[in-house]
């Protein structure tokens, strides 16, 4: 910007009316008022500088909650809506603009170019549709002032529903280039020249650096590596990064949540050009010499495995009258060389998706030499996790092509895990539990945790989030899954009495400060063996998992149940209908895999974390490498939430009064509670009575009314007589309890 010269002589001031070469007027003494109004006129510039400055100054006080001011408040409370985070920028501007007045009567006008200007703006308009788009945030988030406010929604939203994420990136990558070559003042033709120039001295720093350099090496001469030992480090091909994908959710969150840093950040490796095109050539070589000639038209590169896309070719085949027509390759017969390319590859295992949902080529995915390491702060950290902005968020892995693979629990919204010994269930459920403790604070989820293996989730014992402790016995396991069907039913008939249809309206209607504490937290209930449940307690595991599958979603009660031996006993027709997402673990055979997915093709995963996810509103299931989390980072969220939670201390869970009452009932009678209920009736009893009432045989009564005698709630024999005299009546809502709680 340049700075002009301060004019020579000092214009005329604007209430002066005499013309130049005219005698001044006689005029009489000029009073005070008139001096004070000619005084301000002519220093108008430097009070609205002075008006900017500290208006701007204040106004930033204000954003940064400084000042409780009510009518700055007002103001600044409209700015957030409007602009979002721009707010600040637009008060920075304003300070600039009384700068620019004040530097303007001192030292002269500065010029400003309007491209530049101009420029400037559109690079907040962008930054505003970005912060809304880059964070996920919805119309009411912007109503309340976070990302780019009502501006930054409105600049955002309509491209994003309208052209989708891509395009909306290059539209906004051009409105950027646009902005930045009118706030520098560049043409494309200066940035192309430049480029040019760089290119050229890149090119002759590398002849001087290894001026015998040699291309790299054809597909012929290449030889695979040992599955142990890395690709060669020819030209190098980037995989994603597992802890960085150019974005981190931004939102608000508890102070009391876990930082980021006490997650591991993720190994990046390399996959090697020669390896790629050296596997693209076997495949189409092998492919060829069983006539069918294919190409592989798109390399997808995952942490575990890489997808060969292939395109079906021609062949010519005899039509109905003789001639030679060219037809296409089935895909089923390149489905059907599976053994053939595995052999060809030299590789373990091999898994053949034909087709490939949504595109038009066969999937072809071979183990790459080395895995990498999925990790949960990268998946945290990427927008996928973001959008779905929910507090059940879980990370589940990464895809074939890298992309983070996130689901919602609410939505699922219950989900069966499978898979051998070893193949990384363990591994997937502590990573869901690390993943809502991490995003969740005690009073917004609770957890119920059942390990009849005793080793597993043990670790998380002591968590503010856990309800008692972690189960272990499978008697006690039948307990609590009883206890969650009655939390259920209390939790319908508290929305039946607000009208409420699910957890969060429930919960948004006692959003008060007053009635914070009627709120009702989100439960996840974690089961790490079904097999164990079934086998001792076959019918009450599955009638009450069948009715919490279907009716406690909108309760806010969640399951994920896993076990190893997915057949048809344990995973019943029943209990599959009401889990819709599944996810399945390398399994023994096929046919285990179509017990867990109705499909093939678990049988062909490497273990260790390698998984099919069958999502409720997908066609076909996502093969993902499952997240990783090291007992180190377990350890460090259960000691964060321990030290930010002092003086909790576990409460004896709440199911233990139904796995006593449960417990005599089997000691006693299971036609005890009726018997109770006629006592409570009647005011005297008789074994006949009993027999007649309940269609009992003499000796059954007879005990009944012993039990009822030795908890007191019957008296003894009258003289001479059978009947008896009962101690209760219908004002004792439960007398059992209150006898297991005396006892």
């Amino acid at each position: 910007m340049a700075r002009s010269q301060p004019p020579a002589e000092k214009p005329p001031r604007k209430g002066n009316t005499r013309k130049p070469g005219n005698p001044p007027e006689e005029t009489g003494p000029v009073s005070w008022d008139e001096r004070l109004a000619d005084e301000i006129l002519n220093r108008r510039r430097e009070i609205g500088g002075v008006f900017f400055l500290l208006f701007a100054g204040v106004s930033l006080l204000a954003l940064f909650d400084l000042s409780q001011a009510s009518l700055l408040q007002w103001w600044t409370r409209l700015l957030r809506q409007i602009f979002g985070w721009g707010a600040i920028v637009i008060c920075l501007a304003m300070a600039v603009l009384g700068l620019r007045l004040i530097a303007g009567t001192l030292w002269g006008r500065i010029q400003v170019e309007p491209t530049r200007v101009a420029g400037a703006g559109i690079l907040v308009i962008i930054a505003m549709g970005l912060a809304h788009l880059v964070g996920g945030y919805s119309l009411v988030d912007a109503v309340a002032g976070r990302g780019g406010g009502l501006v930054g929604w409105a600049l955002a939203e309509p491209l994003f529903d309208f052209f989708g994420p891509f395009l909306t990136i290059l539209i906004y990558l051009a409105l950027l280039g646009w902005a930045m070559m009118l706030l520098t003042g560049r043409t494309l033709a200066d940035i192309q020249s430049g480029l040019m120039t760089a290119s050229r001295r890149l090119s002759s720093w590398a002849d001087q650096v290894d001026p015998d350099r040699v291309d790299v090496v054809g597909r012929s001469e290449y030889h695979p590596p040992p599955a142990t030992v890395a690709p060669p480090s020819a030209p190098a091909l980037q995989l994603p990064p597992d802890e960085a994908d150019g974005f981190s959710d931004t939102r608000r969150r508890d102070p009391r949540l876990p930082s980021i840093d006490l997650l591991e950040r993720g190994e990046t490796l390399t996959q090697a050009r020669d390896e790629i095109a050296w596997k693209s050539k076997r495949i189409e070589d092998t492919l060829f010499d069983f006539g069918l000639p294919a190409k592989v038209v798109e390399v997808r590169r995952g942490p575990t495995v890489t997808q060969f896309g292939v395109e079906p070719g021609y062949v010519e085949r005899p039509g109905p009258d003789g001639e030679m027509k060219q037809q296409k390759v089935r895909v089923g017969q390149i489905a059907a060389l599976q053994r053939d390319l595995t052999l060809a590859l030299a590789v373990s295992r091999l898994r053949i998706e034909a087709p490939v949902p949504g595109r038009n080529v066969v999937g072809i995915e071979v183990p790459n030499g080395q895995a990498s390491v999925v990790r949960l702060r990268g998946l945290i950290e990427s927008p996928a996790f973001a959008r779905l902005n929910s507090p059940l968020s879980v990370g589940l892995g990464r895809n074939v092509a890298g992309d983070p693979v996130v689901a919602d629990l609410g939505k699922l919204p219950h989900l069966l895990i499978a898979g051998t010994t070893g193949s990384g269930k363990s591994v997937c459920i502590n990573a869901f539990i690390s993943c809502l403790v991490f995003n969740n604070t005690p009073e917004q989820l609770k957890l119920v945790m059942v390990d009849p293996k005793k080793v597993e989730l043990v670790r998380f014992n002591g968590l503010p989030h856990l309800i008692g402790n972690v189960e272990v016995d499978a008697d006690r396991a039948v307990g609590v899954l009883r206890w969650l069907t009655s939390e259920m039913d209390r939790r319908y008939e508290l929305f039946e009495s607000v009208s409420a249809r699910n957890i969060s309206i429930y919960n948004h209607k006692h959003s008060a400060a007053a009635k914070a504490h009627l709120r009702l937290p989100y439960i996840a209930v974690f089961i790490d063996e079904l097999a164990d449940l079934m086998h001792m307690y076959p019918g009450d595991v599955e009638r009450n998992l069948c009715r919490l599958a279907q009716m406690a979603r909108a309760t806010g009660i969640h399951l994920i149940v896993a076990t190893q031996r997915p057949s048809t006993d344990v995973i019943t027709g029943l209990i599959k209908a009401n889990f819709p997402a599944r996810l399945s673990f390398a399994v023994a055979s096929g046919t285990d895999s179509r017990v867990i997915l109705d499909t093939v093709g678990a049988e062909h995963l490497l273990g260790k974390g390698d998984m099919l996810f069958q999502s409720p509103d997908a066609g076909a299931p996502d093969r993902v490498q499952g997240v990783y989390v090291t007992d180190t980072e377990i350890e460090r969220v259960v000691a964060h939430w321990r030290a930010a939670t002092p003086n909790h201390a576990p409460e004896p869970p709440p199911w233990e009064p139904l796995i006593a009452r449960y417990a005599l009932l089997d000691e006693t009678d299971s036609l005890l509670e009726s018997a109770v209920e006629l006592a409570k009736k009647h005011d005297n009893l008789s074994v006949s009575f009993l027999q007649r009432r309940l269609r009992l045989g003499y000796p059954r009564a007879a005990r009944l009314m012993e039990h009822l005698h030795e908890m007191g709630l019957v008296d003894d024999p009258q003289t001479g007589g059978k009947t008896r005299r009962s101690f209760v009546n219908e004002d004792d809502e439960d007398p059992i309890g209150d006898y297991l709680s005396d006892s």
